[in-house]
């Protein structure tokens, strides 16, 4: 409910708007001249200011100029019997929010003051969404050596800008890893933060929807295209596309974001117009996009045009002492949550978090301390109390027995380990000269040493 004061020298239609709206729940205060108007604005500091424009010692607009100076924020809807092109015009130079024209209808008053504060509570919620949003995108915690390098690479290709489309960033990586933090963090901390960033998941949705989505669509369109739809390439004009699991884009689908990454153009579905738009692609998978396009799954040109800029995110495991970094802080930030404040790890709790090798990454780890925190029966959640699966402990060189070949596992599957063995010996563990001695690239060599357990 908001903080009203009316402004009027009719009595009689002040008092009768002051009731009517007290009955809704406002506070409403009356002033019938300039200077006792400015009495009252100083005393109630009012969230929305209804003023006559002819007032026995002054003006509205004079009135207007003089709030407006010490409360950029109120709310005023100016009132005149004589609503001309001219005054409106004045009054919204002068800081007017509206303008009614006599006789005022009551109800009308009250949906215009309800419009006013409703514009705030969304302005208030974006601003509020906006930040959260930047402060996501600052969150990527860690200290080690693994995440660190992260994060300066993250920095070194934010920075990056150009006239025009930028080059797609390439985010690869396990499931709950943290991509989409990351796909943020590439956006917040560019020259184009002021501009949206819309995310979509391509394998939530049909191929149709998808593109739908991605493109828009003109009316008539088919059957349903009822109005014309802008498309998500179009309401991110300026800042970002996040295109989340991209590698379960269909083939045909492919080929059109293809044209729009080397030229920026494209057209909604059911226009022989073509639009022009200037958008960075990011782009996130846990495939293994050589080993898709291999299959016939994935157009190879536009792997190519994705990958010119690459981030492979680690799992946590590989983030040495990061598990129990993070634990902490999810911890602080959930107890805070749930109104247990004060909790903590016990140290056989962090001894079991060190050890566990987390196949569900950062977004299982968060799961597992936020169900601790709420079900904890003390102030100190102890290492049962987590509820961690013993086969998911950690394991010597060689990885867990899920990554190891199994007899159902494929002779070629046994065939490559033998040959990432034998490339690594090879090489004295040196990946990058191990990668050139396959003639594969440095991340796929990684990718395919985590797939068969065998670490670096």
């Amino acid at each position: 409910m908001a903080t009203i004061l009316i402004v009027d020298d009719e009595i009689t239609f002040a008092k009768n708007a002051a009731k009517y709206l007290a009955r809704f729940g406002h506070t409403v205060a009356t002033a019938a001249t300039v200077g006792e108007g400015k009495t009252q604005a100083e005393a109630q500091k009012p969230e929305v200011l209804v003023l006559d424009y002819r007032l026995p010692d002054g003006t509205g607009l004079e009135f207007i100029e003089h709030i407006r100076a010490s409360d950029p924020a109120v709310h005023i809807i100016l009132i005149t019997g004589h609503g001309t092109i001219e005054l409106a015009v004045d009054a919204m130079k002068a800081g007017a929010n509206d303008l009614l024209t006599k006789p005022v209808s009551l109800m009308e008053l009250r949906e215009r003051i309800e419009s006013l504060m409703q514009q705030q509570r969304d302005a208030s919620r974006l601003r509020y969404f906006e930040a959260r949003e930047r402060s996501a995108s600052q969150s990527i915690l860690g200290q080690s050596p693994a995440i660190r390098e992260l994060q300066q690479r993250i920095e070194r290709m934010a920075s990056i800008d150009a006239e025009g489309m930028l080059p797609p960033i390439l985010i690869g990586g396990e499931t709950g890893t943290g991509k989409e933090l990351v796909a943020r963090a590439c956006h917040y901390l560019s020259p184009r933060s002021a501009k949206p960033f819309i995310e979509i998941n391509c394998a939530a949705m049909p191929p149709t929807l998808l593109e739908t989505e991605l493109f828009g669509h003109e009316r008539g369109a088919f059957t349903d295209a009822k109005e014309r739809k802008i498309g998500l390439l179009e309401a991110a004009d300026g800042g970002t596309l996040f295109l989340d699991e991209v590698g379960d884009m269909d083939l045909a689908l492919q080929a059109k974001l293809l044209k729009v990454i080397e030229d920026g153009r494209f057209r909604r579905i059911g226009s022989v117009q073509e639009h022009q738009v200037c958008v960075r692609i990011v782009a996130a998978t846990n495939h293994d996009l050589e080993a898709r396009v291999s299959e016939g799954a994935f157009r190879a040109d536009l792997y190519f045009r994705l990958r010119v800029l690459q981030l492979l995110v680690p799992p946590l495991r590989d983030r040495e002492g990061d598990a129990v970094f993070l634990a902490r802080h999810f911890c602080q930030v959930l107890a805070q949550r749930y109104r247990r404040e004060g909790m903590r790890l016990s140290p056989s709790a962090e001894a079991a978090i060190a050890s566990h090798r987390w196949p569900g990454n950062v977004r299982e780890l968060r799961n597992v301390i936020e169900q601790a925190v709420m079900l904890a029966a003390g102030d100190t959640i102890e290492a049962r109390e987590l509820m961690l699966s013993p086969a998911a402990a950690a394991t010597p060189y060689g990885g867990p027995p899920s990554a190891q070949p199994t007899e159902a596992g494929s002779a070629l599957d046994r065939r490559e380990r033998e040959l990432l063995i034998a490339a690594m010996a090879a090489s004295n563990h040196n990946v990058s000269q191990a990668a050139r001695n396959l003639g594969i690239s440095r991340d796929t060599l990684r990718y395919r040493l985590e797939k068969h357990g065998l670490k670096e």
